[in-house]
């Protein structure tokens, strides 16, 4: 499962359960995409996909 598609249904769940407002949602992802353009990007990326590991690593 791709991190935007977990992103995306964790933002949805947010807005449905917990009244995460449209405008909320806007300027996060908008955040999102500036922060993906400046230096630190690789970094938060590598983050993301070791969290995804020790995540799917987990055995239920």
């Amino acid at each position: 499962m791709s991190g935007v598609v977990l992103l995306g249904t964790v933002v949805f769940l947010y807005f449905r359960k917990d009244g995460l407002k449209g405008s909320h949602a806007c300027a996060s992802t908008l955040f999102g995409f500036y922060l993906s353009s400046t230096a630190i990007a690789p970094s938060i990326k590598a983050g993301g996909e070791s969290l995804a590991s020790l995540l799917g690593g987990i055995k239920f």
